[in-house]
């Protein structure tokens, strides 16, 4: 598509975008009293302006109700997870029984490695993509160092190579390859959070599943960012949180995965809690442990309502939209900022920016990051200043994500005129 840097080139293609109108779904913030220009839904998304009516509803409710409110409120929190269950499963390519929504993202990722990481004295490696999120290497770390054995050895990380940013598709597979004797488990983010490097998930689970090893992703940049398939992937697990793409609200619940050829397993080893109890016997307090056959029986807890009452709104959303439609316009979004930054980079002097963020549409989401050469913090202050909300990640790289729901493209223009008028 041929892209120009005006303001009424991005105006037209705004006016042509069919999901436009979702823009004025959610609350920007604002400063010096004008509407910032918000590209950090890779970090904490919008506020959906459905979010305030459905958590009044729990909490008048709960005035009218009181515990009661678990049978008789209009959306009755006993089994309030429920509601989240087929929209959750549509998001991310699963069978319902395959999905639940529960705990925080590191909390389920933990629970997910008790049963899935069932090392023994000849299989035993995990293998991860270098530079994790810090919460999943310190899971990982922490889990191997639980069952006896030293990180140093134990975990395998595969790194991009030597003057290269992103890792190569063919070197997670030659590694696994490698480890296969004794690899125990692959768990990769499969967006990662810094380069926003996109993962071929489902050739990496079939490269495992050779291996002899389990499979799992942590979807927190993916889910609402990209089209996923877990079931037909063959994914045994993943987790992903639902605070960034899909604006549930400061450390909102997080999702759940497991695959239907283990959620009817009960001798798969698991922390037990009462709410993952086979629910025809639940109220019976019998003693022994009997999981619900599906993903449910992970669950520890009963449901938070009031966060799982935001993010419902906000799957909604997901839902009438679709995410077919969503990709179809975060690749155009994408491909337009990057058209932006490097008509800059070519345009102003001084303007030095390399994109660390693959340029193949299959490798890549609605997040860019760019490595500011020649620029220190500086550049991020003055866009902040010029209302500009982006992520500086030391010592000179810039994440962005130009998300599909609510960003335009006069947004990416804007957002070039303020890059202009802060390279120092």
């Amino acid at each position: 598509m041929h892209f120009e840097n005006n303001l009424s080139f991005a105006q037209k293609m705004d006016r042509e975008d069919p999901l436009a109108g979702y823009r004025n779904e959610f609350l920007f913030p604002e400063i010096n009293g004008k509407r910032v220009i918000y590209f950090t839904g890779n970090s904490l998304g919008l506020q959906p302006r459905a979010a305030r009516e459905a958590l009044n509803v729990e909490l008048e409710d709960w005035a009218k109700y009181g515990v009661e409110g678990h049978f008789h409120a209009r959306n009755p929190w006993f089994a309030y997870h429920e509601f989240l269950t087929p929209q959750s499963a549509r998001l991310v390519g699963a069978k319902e029984k395959e999905v639940v929504v529960m705990n925080g993202l590191t909390v389920n990722l933990h629970l997910l490695l008790v049963s899935f990481y069932r090392p023994t004295s000849s299989r035993f490696k995990i293998l991860c993509e270098k530079k994790a999120f810090p919460s999943d290497q310190y899971a990982l770390e922490t889990q191997i160092r639980f069952h006896g054995f030293d990180p140093a050895i134990a975990l395998v990380e595969v790194a991009p190579r030597v003057g290269e940013h992103t890792v190569r598709h063919e070197d997670v597979l030659a590694l696994i390859d490698q480890h296969a004797d004794q690899l125990a488990l692959v768990m990769i983010g499969g967006v990662n959070y810094y380069t926003g490097q996109v993962f071929n998930m489902e050739e990496i689970a079939a490269a495992g599943h050779r291996a002899g090893a389990l499979v799992g992703f942590d979807l927190a940049h993916a889910a609402g960012n990209i089209p996923l398939k877990l079931h037909d992937w063959n994914v045994d697990f993943a987790c992903w949180c639902s605070y960034k793409y899909l604006n549930s609200g400061p450390g909102s619940v997080s999702g759940v995965f497991v695959h239907e050829r283990h959620t009817s397993n009960e001798e798969i080893p698991r922390f037990g809690g009462w709410w993952g109890y086979d629910k025809e016997s639940r109220f019976e307090m019998k003693p022994g442990f009997k999981p619900i056959h599906s993903a449910e029986g992970w669950q520890l807890s009963n449901a938070p309502v009031f966060s799982m009452a935001i993010h419902k709104a906000s799957l909604d959303m997901f839902d009438k939209v679709g995410m077919d439609a969503l990709r179809a316009k975060s690749e155009k979004l994408t491909a337009y900022l990057e058209f932006v930054i490097r008509t800059i980079s070519v345009e102003v002097s001084n303007a030095n920016f390399e994109i660390i963020t693959p340029t193949n549409p299959q490798e890549r989401g609605c997040q860019l990051s760019i490595l500011a050469h020649g620029q220190g913090k500086m550049l991020f202050d003055k866009l902040m200043a010029e209302g500009v909300i982006v992520d500086w990640r030391e010592p000179n790289v810039i994440r962005m994500a130009a998300v599909p729901m609510y960003n335009s493209f006069e947004d990416i223009y804007a957002f070039g005129e303020c890059l202009k008028k802060s390279i120092s």
